[in-house]
C-alpha cells in the first residue's frame, strides 16, 4: 500500500494495493501488521456503515473523552472526506485536510484521535465505512458547525442536506475545556 501524508500530521491518505482483472478486483481493506508498519498503531473495535444520498453532509463529529481514531473509505459512490485538527496545543489546531474517496479510487483516510470528522456525498448515493478505535458513546459526542468560517472548509456541495442536530453545532471558537477534545487518561 501507499501512504500519502496530508498537511496535518497524523492524518493519512492510504492507497491499498488493488488486484484487478476482467472478473473485478480484490484488495485488503485492513491488515493490522501492515497498517502498524505504516504508523497506524490503533486497534479498531467497531465498524460502522452509512448510506447517504447526493448532497448529504455529515459532521463535523468527534468524541470528547473517549476519542476515536477512524479508518474510513467509500465502498460505493464518491465522498469528500474531511478531518479537522482539534488537539489543544497542536500547531495545526483548527486546520483541515480533505480527500476524495470513492468506490473507484479505493482510497482510505486515516483520521487520528483529536480530530473532528465529516464528509459530503458527491455521487447519487454512497456507502461509507468507518473503522473506529473506540466504541461509540452517545453521552460523549462532540461536534463543530460544518460551515464554521474560521475553519473555512471548501466543501464541494452547495446547499447540503444536513441533520437538524448538525445544523445547530457550535463553531470551534465556542468550544473549550470539557466540550473540546479532552481524552480520559487510560489506566
Amino acid at each position: 500500500m501507499k501512504i500519502l501524508p496530508t498537511e496535518i500530521e497524523g492524518a493519512l491518505i492510504i492507497e491499498p494495493k488493488v488486484f484487478g482483472d476482467s472478473r473485478g478486483f480484490f484488495m485488503e481493506t485492513h491488515h493490522r501488521n501492515r497498517y502498524r508498519d505504516a504508523g497506524i498503531q490503533r486497534e479498531f473495535v467497531q465498524d460502522n456503515l452509512s448510506f447517504s444520498v447526493k448532497g448529504t453532509l455529515r459532521g463535523l463529529h468527534f468524541q470528547v473523552r473517549r476519542p476515536q481514531a477512524k479508518l474510513v473509505m467509500a465502498l460505493t459512490g464518491e465522498v469528500f472526506d474531511v478531518a479537522v485538527d482539534i488537539r489543544p496545543g497542536s500547531p495545526t489546531f483548527g486546520k483541515w485536510a480533505g480527500v476524495h474517496l470513492s468506490g473507484e479510487n479505493h482510497r482510505q483516510f486515516y483520521v487520528p484521535e483529536g480530530f473532528a470528522h465529516g464528509f459530503c456525498v458527491l455521487s447519487e448515493t454512497a456507502h461509507f465505512l468507518y473503522k473506529c478505535s473506540d466504541f461509540y458513546a452517545p453521552e460523549d459526542e462532540g461536534g463543530i458547525l460544518w460551515s464554521d468560517p474560521e475553519i473555512g472548509i471548501e466543501w464541494p456541495v452547495k446547499d447540503p442536506i444536513i441533520s437538524e442536530k448538525d445544523k445547530i453545532l457550535p463553531p470551534l471558537a465556542d468550544l473549550s475545556g470539557e466540550r473540546l477534545f479532552a481524552p480520559e487518561k487510560k489506566v
